[in-house]
């Protein structure tokens, strides 16, 4: 799963499969915004769910 690029931020996911524990880095060209929580099941995040997180951070933050 790798990065998502959208209007100048770059959205990169990161996860334990055992912890079942994520994170969204947010970054703002090359400067580090914030993480994004967030938990899932199965052995890894669905890629859906990624977006859906990434479309709702956008939305709040009018990006």
């Amino acid at each position: 799963m790798g990065a998502i690029q959208y209007n100048g931020y770059r959205f990169v996911p990161e996860y334990s499969g055992i912890q079942k524990k994520g994170a969204i880095h947010v970054y703002n060209g090359d400067q580090f915004i914030e993480d994004i929580h967030f938990d899932f099941s199965g052995n890894f995040p669905d890629h859906d769910q990624i977006e859906e997180l990434v479309n709702h951070y956008c939305k709040q933050n009018e990006i």
